[in-house]
């Protein structure tokens, strides 16, 4: 039986539970948001909250219980400034799972564990709504256009010479496929 045995098991072993709780952990930490499973999501949760419940006590103890978890000290350092003092007039709930989508290998469901307050906007890939997309179109049209000047920049011959495709930068380019075409 079990008992007063809380928690999805997650289908590991307690040493790798207790691994892939600690790595979701630091990154949301890290990042402040984190796009996993649902089930995962609300393990982590505990985690995450109870991290910065101990960094709003600010004590020895508190850091060293938080550094046992974290087992990195520039992150504990950085959970004791900068996080922990955002949540200081919250009793809790210093995350949120938000339901995503389904994972197309299994089916699994995907969700955002993030943090409630954030210390900057974090970019997600979604496409913005057409009416924004009007409003910049409208906008550009009305733009002076300055007149081609002799000592234009390869910049400016660039832009306006139609529909270059850009050459994929950083780590697109590290995964664009080779095929033989090419």
């Amino acid at each position: 039986m079990r008992h007063r045995k809380a928690g999805n098991r997650l289908s590991r072993n307690r040493s790798l539970r207790a691994a892939t709780l600690r790595d979701m952990a630091k990154a949301v930490l890290i990042q402040e948001r984190i796009c996993t499973t649902r089930a995962k999501a609300k393990e982590a949760r505990r985690l995450v909250e109870q991290l910065i419940t101990l960094g709003k006590k600010d004590t020895l103890t508190a850091r060293r219980r938080a550094f046992a978890i974290l087992c990195d000290h520039s992150l504990v350092s950085q959970l004791f400034k900068e996080t922990a003092p955002r949540f200081k007039s919250r009793a809790g709930g210093y995350t949120r799972i938000i339901p995503f989508s389904q994972r197309a290998g299994d089916n699994a469901e995907l969700a955002f564990l993030e943090l409630t307050e954030k210390s900057r906007e974090i970019i997600t890939g979604f496409k913005k709504p057409k009416v924004e997309k009007a409003e910049e179109t409208k906008a550009a049209k009305e733009a002076p256009k300055a007149p081609a000047a002799e000592g234009h920049s390869k910049a400016d011959v660039k832009s306006t010479s139609g529909k270059a495709a850009a050459k994929p930068t950083g780590i697109r380019k590290l995964f664009q496929r080779k095929t033989g075409a090419e």
